[in-house]
């Protein structure tokens, strides 16, 4: 496979497996597969339904260390329980997560990842009704973790909220997973959902209802950077896809192209271009945030 195709994806799963190898971790991540898919309908036209947005971004904690635009992985910037938001208000939301592509993308526009705005405009003009809340999924890798506990909360959220269905935005590439899970078993509890993400392999694997796939840096599920346009058509084909699906596995690729050069695919996350002084600095900082993760992850949890 040529990784710098313009019309071949990036195989996040092998490259990360690979990556994390190179740093030292001999035990290689088991992604989340399933073979069959749950598939909801939506049960009345788009205009009657009332949708909900479920984002994985973090609320901006002033007091957590840099978020901001450019900003390397802050685990302690990470949240670990279901949140929500009410969506008649603007959200100061941001990606500080591991795995975001941020060699190609600058991380200065939410809203390619947090297209609460345009859903509202949406709202506005009749195409949909829009929830109450949005909701914020945290991403586990552990499966089960994700499925009983992270998923089953956001479908009580959803359950009260009165949801007709949910568009999901993933980021970094538990993201897409830990939102894969989520849609999963929203479907199975009679709510439709469609997935927005730059990962293709990972959502494919695990096995979703409607996907729309943006062949972008991760990080811009939602359009590109400073492009209202795009973001517009993405949000457009997602919202096309939830309402005309009427199978499971159905994926939509959206027509955009990050840019001319597809070059940018070879780099993510790729130890053949690292040197070995790079690959044991990557390593160290690999494993302090995974410290500082574990520690306030205990925290957060018992203490909940």
């Amino acid at each position: 496979m040529n990784d710098a195709d313009g019309d071949t994806p990036i195989p996040y799963m092998a490259r990360t497996r690979a990556y994390y190898l190179a740093l030292g971790y001999d035990t290689p991540y088991v992604w989340a597969h399933h073979d069959d898919v749950p598939f909801t309908p939506l049960m009345q036209p788009l205009e009657k339904s009332r949708v909900t947005l479920v984002t994985t971004a973090a609320p901006y904690q002033p007091d957590k260390g840099p978020q901001g635009p450019g900003a390397p992985y802050n685990a302690a910037a990470k949240f670990y329980t279901v949140y929500s938001g009410d969506t008649a208000i603007d959200h100061d939301v941001r990606i500080a997560h591991v795995g975001i592509d941020r060699r190609h993308t600058s991380m200065e526009d939410s809203g390619t990842w947090f297209p609460l705005p345009l859903l509202r405009r949406a709202a506005a003009e009749g195409r949909l009704k829009l929830a109450p809340r949005f909701h914020g999924f945290p991403t586990n890798r552990s499966h089960r973790h994700t499925v009983e506990v992270d998923a089953a909360e956001l479908f009580e959220r959803c359950f009260a909220d009165r949801t007709d269905a949910a568009v999901l935005v993933a980021n970094c590439p538990v993201c897409h997973q830990s939102l894969s899970l989520a849609a999963r078993l929203l479907e199975e509890n009679g709510i439709p959902t469609v997935v927005m993400g730059c990962a293709r392999d990972i959502v494919t694997y695990c096995g979703v209802p409607r996907f729309l796939f943006s062949d972008f840096p991760l990080g811009n599920a939602a359009g590109r950077p400073h492009d209202p346009e795009s973001q517009r058509l993405t949000l457009d084909l997602a919202l096309d896809l939830l309402a005309t699906a009427t199978a499971p596995r159905t994926t939509v690729r959206s027509p955009l192209s990050w840019s001319d050069d597809a070059s940018w695919k070879a780099d993510y996350a790729n130890p053949d271009l690292l040197a070995p002084a790079e690959l044991a600095r990557l390593r160290a900082e690999a494993e302090a945030a995974r410290i500082t993760a574990k520690d306030l992850r205990t925290v957060t949890l018992d203490g909940r």
